[in-house]
């Protein structure tokens, strides 16, 4: 079972949730930090990272002596990775999708298989949770291939629990694709209003089965429990605008850390979503 936790935008409290939900269940959970770009998951978690290994991506390896500069490779690409200028093929590697198109369609057999660093991963155990985060390269402009790597390597059976990158681009498809459940989290606020609605539309379009956590509950209005009942999409879950909750996290503690009343809290949110995954885990 994956569950994803994500969120139209920034700062709503997913990682919080997707944290706390971890340490709460009694159960073996692999927790797959996916916000490669600040991932913050550790700050809560506190992992003893035990493991760090590099992660690559595909990038062509041209052969300019062997190339007749037929073009094929210019044209198949989408990106604009590779141009022919003059006699010259240049490669932008920022540019390349890692999809090797240009490697198949070469008559020559000039393109061979060669590799630039996307990132990092670091590894850890934190009690029943199997811990993994990526980091992406500074300057690294695409985050996906870091994220579907993540995914790939470390997706084990039992419960999968992915905290998710904010927004609703590819990255975030990356990380909710192929799912079980993905867990929305707002705030009463009018931008959280507008881009939980921009969200739960990318949520609607991959087909998958969500709910609603409200975080922050009561600080705002109740656009938000409207959007909800109006949209058929279940809140699972308010955590209300209070001291207490501020105040362990700006310590980095975690909620079910500070109270067992948090820890039944976050136990009977995850029997709440086990109940709403469909058998298949998509809507029909």
């Amino acid at each position: 079972m994956i569950i994803s936790v994500a969120s139209g935008k920034g700062g709503t409290g997913k990682t919080t949730v997707a944290t706390n939900m971890a340490a709460a269940i009694d159960e073996q959970v692999t927790f797959l930090d996916c916000d490669v770009e600040e991932p913050n998951a550790h700050l809560f978690l506190k992992p003893e990272i035990t493991t760090r290994q590099p992660v690559y991506t595909f990038l062509p390896d041209i052969d300019q002596q062997r190339c007749d500069r037929c073009r094929k490779c210019a044209e198949i690409c989408r990106f604009g990775a590779i141009t022919v200028v003059g006699e010259q093929i240049l490669l932008f590697p920022e540019l390349c999708h890692s999809c090797g198109g240009c490697m198949l369609v070469c008559p020559q057999r000039c393109i061979d298989e060669g590799q630039r660093e996307l990132g990092h991963a670091e590894s850890a155990t934190v009690k029943n949770i199997a811990f993994h985060h990526g980091i992406l390269r500074i300057g690294e402009a695409m985050s996906p291939p870091l994220i579907k790597w993540l995914r790939k390597n470390f997706e084990k059976t039992g419960t999968v629990i992915i905290d998710a990158p904010p927004g609703t681009s590819c990255p975030v498809i990356a990380a909710m694709h192929e799912t079980d459940y993905i867990v929305l989290v707002t705030e009463p606020t009018p931008f959280g209003l507008h881009d939980l609605a921009l969200a739960h539309q990318t949520v609607n379009e991959l087909g998958i089965a969500s709910g609603l956590v409200i975080n922050r509950a009561g600080l705002g209005d109740h656009s938000v429990q409207r959007y909800a009942e109006e949209n058929n999409l279940p809140i699972l879950l308010e955590i209300p605008f209070s001291r207490e909750v501020a105040e362990l996290y700006s310590r980095g503690r975690l909620l079910v850390e500070g109270s067992p009343k948090w820890r039944n809290i976050f136990v009977s949110l995850f029997e709440e979503i086990i109940r709403q995954i469909p058998a298949t885990g998509k809507v029909s």
